[in-house]
């Protein structure tokens, strides 16, 4: 006899999720997780951060749309209606469900958004810093300006917002009426004060005119290498990125002014020897290499200072970017006696010039060229040496390969005198493939 199964005891089959009421994630057909269409930016057509509803009723992803507005374009992109930056409404039911649907699916999630800064805002906190700067309350300007950085950085339109409201200008003015004295020996307020201005002022580059001939006043320059040479670690980054950018975009006579400046070339020297951070090692590379370009007294001033081991040291394992900025300063400062004085009596310089000349960039390659050229050039006995070690190293069989592989201008001139100048010592030379940086004696 059989029992009639009961209740309890009633085999039930397995639902399938859906009816179950549990939805399952999409999945698009590469694996990855499938984000509603809803949910993208009609012009990104990636998930909304930020969204914002325009006047025609589509939404946008706020970073997206602004982009589309900076760019001169007043229409909505779907519907071609006009459409205008303070029209943009912030969607918050739209964002919420994007909130919530990251938490369901295991995505990762969007943060709420900050509220933009509005233009009243931005002009009332750069008013302040002005106001602090002329009261001369060092501590409020630095509060201040630092208040505005982190607005600044938040997104970029804020930083356009703030800029637009004269950021630049306001700042380096209050830098200046800051600058009246030195900052060694001065009051921990006015030396943290002036850090924070500079590091707000990074934010908001390009500089424009006003604001540069308020920092490349003689008090401002003189104030800028206090700072570089005796400011905490983030005030002596941002004082090297400040200078760098005044003197990259500055004209000759200005540049000469910052040469002029007393103890600029040793502040830059010595921020490459004891390096911040590679930010500002590159910076001021760069500063000095505008330095050297245009004057044989900046040239000797740094080759005094010990500009060439340092930066042959450097140069030993740099990256890319600091080896051509490296090698555009040796070359400029390799322009005086001085610098080839002090670079014909350094074992790396040869070494580290053909080791660079290949496998960095056309960049590299140009000024390697340039500068062992310039070792190399001279009919003297120094010069002979510069040859000898730059054969036993391996330059002959580089600069062959590099006339086969293509240079021109000025490049192809030098590699083509240089290989005049070295095949007179190829029958008294041994020439080896690769140079031990570590096995050479280094004079410090």
């Amino acid at each position: 006899m059989v029992l009639p199964m009961s209740r309890a005891t009633r085999l039930v089959p397995e639902l399938p999720l859906l009816r179950r009421g549990i939805r399952r994630p999409q999945v698009a057909d590469d694996g990855e997780l499938a984000v509603p269409a809803h949910f993208r930016c009609p012009i990104s057509l990636e998930l909304m951060k930020d969204p914002v509803t325009a006047p025609t009723g589509i939404t946008y992803d706020r970073e997206s749309v602004e982009g589309w507005l900076a760019r001169g374009r007043a229409t909505c992109p779907v519907t071609g209606g006009p459409v205008r930056l303070a029209d943009l409404v912030p969607n918050h039911a739209t964002r919420r469900m994007i909130q919530d649907w990251c938490v369901a699916n295991r995505a990762e999630r969007v943060p709420t958004p900050k509220v933009p800064v509005a233009e009243a805002d931005a002009a009332e906190v750069l008013d302040a810093v002005s106001a602090a700067a002329r009261r001369g309350n060092a501590a409020a300007c630095g509060q201040v300006a630092a208040r505005a950085r982190a607005i600044g950085k938040e997104s970029d339109r804020n930083r356009r917002c703030l800029a637009a409201a004269g950021a630049a200008r306001q700042l380096s003015s209050a830098f200046q009426s800051l600058a009246g004295e030195p900052v060694e020996g001065t009051s921990a307020a006015v030396l943290g004060a002036l850090g924070k201005i500079l590091a707000a002022l990074t934010v908001f580059f390009p500089l424009d005119d006003e604001a540069r001939r308020c920092i490349a006043s003689p008090a401002s320059l003189k104030t800028l290498v206090s700072v570089l040479s005796h400011g905490d670690l983030a005030a002596r980054a941002s004082a090297a990125i400040v200078l760098r950018e005044l003197a990259s975009s500055a004209d000759r006579h200005t540049v000469d002014v910052i040469a002029r400046t007393p103890g600029v070339c040793g502040a830059l020297v010595g921020l490459v020897r004891n390096p911040v951070s590679p930010q500002a090692t590159k910076a001021a590379l760069v500063t000095a290499y505008y330095l050297v370009s245009g004057s044989d007294r900046a040239a000797a001033r740094f080759a005094e200072l010990g500009a060439v081991p340092v930066v042959a040291e450097l140069l030993v394992d740099a990256d890319k970017g600091t080896s051509e900025k490296a090698l555009a300063m040796l070359d400029g400062v390799l322009c005086a006696d001085a610098g080839l004085e002090s670079a014909r009596a350094h074992a790396l310089v040869v070494p580290v010039l053909v080791k660079k000349m290949f496998r960095v960039s056309d960049m590299a390659t140009e000024f390697a060229v340039s500068a062992l050229w310039r070792l190399c050039r001279a009919s003297d006995t120094a010069a002979a040496a510069c040859c000898a070690e730059a054969l036993r190293v391996g330059a002959f069989q580089k600069l062959l390969l590099l006339l086969q592989v293509g240079c021109g201008g000025v490049t192809k001139d030098r590699a083509s005198e240089l290989l005049k100048l070295l095949n007179g010592f190829r029958g008294s030379v041994e020439c080896i493939e690769t140079v031990d940086f570590k096995g050479l004696k280094r004079p410090f």
